[in-house]
């Protein structure tokens, strides 16, 4: 593939894993960028490649990088991506990793993409909530959200959160969210916090898009990796279970979501 991929007005693209690229506003986000082939990083094993490559993406007007400590959030090739991007926000230990060109954001503290785009970090939690805190005081590692916000529109990206409080959090801060990308597939490491989930469940993705009360939901990170317990299937029964199957994105990786988009 040549060249970078047509923009939209407001559209995502799921890349696979956690990534997904957001226009919206003129602007193009890419969220966590994993661009690497299958490979072994020891404690995690990516088992597919990107739907999407770097190339294709990259006049991305600001990476967001909801932690640079794990490899299924930012591996080698995305890591590289992102520090060549414009822009790259992340939260603070995260930027102390990544260089000076990462500019870390404090949980609801906002930053500007362009002149239309607000860009807002909000707090997130690896793990369940008695979890052993590092010497940081963070579970598991320190890791963010991120609501943006453009011509009226409102899209919460989770990362990976497993606290369904903190999504109330969220819901009780910005009020109405249109568009919610949730980190799912139940991601488990047997020797952290005796294997539980340290993101959410399908079930509790269901939880969050009804505490959100976003009519449109895209259910990220539960793809592409051995950890990810939950997929698709586990996704779409939970949704249906709770009666808001028809507020679950269903796109295929690769495609953009923008048809459905326009006609709502």
């Amino acid at each position: 593939m040549t060249g970078t991929l047509p923009r939209h007005a407001l559209g995502f693209l799921m890349v696979g894993g956690p990534s997904v690229v957001i226009d919206l506003a003129g602007q193009r986000l890419v969220i966590d960028p994993t661009f690497d082939p299958p490979t072994d990083y020891g404690v995690l094993r990516k088992t597919h490649g990107p739907a999407v490559q770097a190339q294709a993406v990259a006049d991305a007007d600001v990476v967001l990088v909801s932690h640079a400590d794990h490899a299924d959030n930012l591996d080698v090739s995305g890591r590289a991506f992102a520090l060549a991007a414009p822009r790259l926000l992340t939260n603070p230990g995260s930027a102390r990793q990544l260089g000076a060109h990462a500019k870390g954001l404090d949980p609801w503290e906002s930053a500007k993409i362009g002149d239309e785009v607000t860009v807002t970090a909000v707090p997130a939690q690896h793990g369940p909530a008695d979890g052993e805190v590092d010497t940081a005081g963070h579970i598991n590692c320190e890791v963010t959200g991120f609501v943006i916000q453009a011509d009226g529109t409102t899209v919460y990206v989770s990362g990976d959160n497993a606290s369904l409080a903190l999504v109330v959090q969220v819901r009780q801060r910005f009020g109405s969210i249109d568009h919610a990308i949730l980190n799912a597939g139940r991601a488990t490491v047997p020797a952290k916090f005796g294997g539980r989930p340290l993101s959410l469940s399908a079930e509790r993705a269901s939880a969050a898009a009804q505490v959100l009360e976003a009519p449109h939901v895209v259910v990220v990170h539960q793809t592409g990796w051995e950890h990810f317990i939950d997929g698709p299937g586990a996704t779409i029964r939970a949704f249906r279970d709770a009666g808001i199957l028809d507020r679950l994105d269903r796109t295929p990786e690769g495609e953009w979501s923008v048809g459905r988009l326009d006609a709502s």
